[in-house]
């Protein structure tokens, strides 16, 4: 049980259907401690530190460390997690550096709700290796190229709203140190480079605008606050958000999602628009079934759930919004960026960055 109180939402969900959506996900979670997006679904590593995060937040403490655990044993020396296991069996042996990057903020989170030093020490390691990892990845410039294939191959395409996440993953992953006594001052250089380069650089991010993601990813992830943030997510309010339902996926299709919804309402939440927060959290509400689990998206145009699957995710994600504005878990300003290092900020008008520059660097060339 909860040594915190469960999160809950006045009027739109009780402690009882938060904890009721936290054992939805522990239901489908493996003997191994991987939670796969439904039961015998594929795991990927970052929606298995965000179901893990739930199980945090709701009092699951058990479940959660058999899920961080998992993620410790199975990383490959390099740092790295494939990007797609089944059943235990790797399907797809790519790495993807947002999805590498996350177990910072799950790590953080959990040593936050529950103060457990000896799990940060124990954690330490990985959460270390995976950011070095990401880092290798890193441009001259600041971003961050996305994956790096099976045979070693990097895909030095720099994803928006995948790099504004690491830029999160960074300042969790400095935090855990700085607990730690563990300085990385590597890390503070490659996070604020990371930083200018989200304000500063449009340019230095693939094209994938109709993405919701894009959109509010730069302000969930901390790179983009205040009036910037607010100006940011009023240009596409109309494009993306449905009044009643939630938010879209993408621009050009008629169907809101449920995760990416509650991502929303935690950057609502992070700019401090509280009410309108809620009022898209009460919205979304419709995805969900009595066990606590959620459907993916609805199709508005013709009233059908698609695709046809409850994922993992979905529901935590409900969660963590949940916990942001209850207040009710000592995790719930993570994505508030409570007590989180900034790095070694780059000035932008002094920074001498080429936006032409196409070579890319690793960290070791910087």
């Amino acid at each position: 049980m909860a040594s915190h109180e469960v999160p809950a939402v006045a009027g739109v969900l009780s402690a009882e259907d938060v904890e009721r959506s936290a054992r939805a996900v522990a239901a489908v979670q493996e003997p191994s401690g991987a939670v796969p997006w439904f039961a015998g679904g594929h795991v990927d590593p970052w929606d298995h530190v965000e179901s893990a995060m739930a199980l945090s937040a709701a009092g699951l403490v058990a479940e959660a460390e058999a899920a961080y655990d998992w993620s410790r044993r199975t990383q490959r020396p390099d740092g790295s997690w494939p990007l797609k296991i089944e059943r235990g069996q790797v399907v797809d042996a790519g790495a993807d550096t947002n999805f590498c990057a996350y177990l910072a903020v799950g790590v953080w989170h959990h040593v936050s709700i529950t103060g457990d030093h000896g799990f940060a020490v124990r954690m330490w390691p990985t959460v270390r290796r995976a950011l070095d990892f990401v880092l290798e990845l890193q441009t001259a410039r600041g971003e961050i190229g996305w994956a790096k294939g099976a045979g070693g191959e990097v895909c030095w395409e720099a994803l928006l709203s995948g790099c504004a996440s690491i830029h999160h993953s960074l300042r969790c992953g400095l935090a855990l140190a700085d607990r730690l006594d563990e300085p990385q001052p590597e890390w503070e250089i490659a996070l604020g480079q990371l930083a200018h380069v989200l304000r500063e650089h449009p340019g230095a991010f693939a094209a994938k605008t109709r993405y919701s993601m894009d959109w509010y990813y730069p302000v969930l992830g901390g790179a983009v606050r205040g009036e910037a943030g607010r100006e940011r997510i009023a240009r596409r309010w109309r494009e993306f958000v449905v009044t009643g339902l939630g938010a879209r996926c993408v621009d050009d299709h008629p169907w809101v999602t449920g995760a990416e919804t509650c991502e929303l309402v935690m950057a609502l939440d992070a700019l401090g628009e509280r009410e309108r927060a809620r009022e898209l959290f009460a919205a979304m509400q419709h995805l969900r079934e009595d066990d606590g689990s959620y459907w993916t998206g609805l199709v508005y145009a013709d009233g059908k759930r698609w695709p046809e699957e409850r994922t993992t995710w979905t529901a935590a994600a409900v969660v963590l919004a949940a916990d942001a504005l209850s207040r009710r878990t000592p995790g719930n300003g993570i994505f508030r960026g409570e007590r989180l290092p900034t790095g070694f900020a780059v000035d932008p008008h002094a920074c001498g960055c080429d936006p032409a520059v196409t070579r890319l660097a690793s960290r070791a060339d910087r």
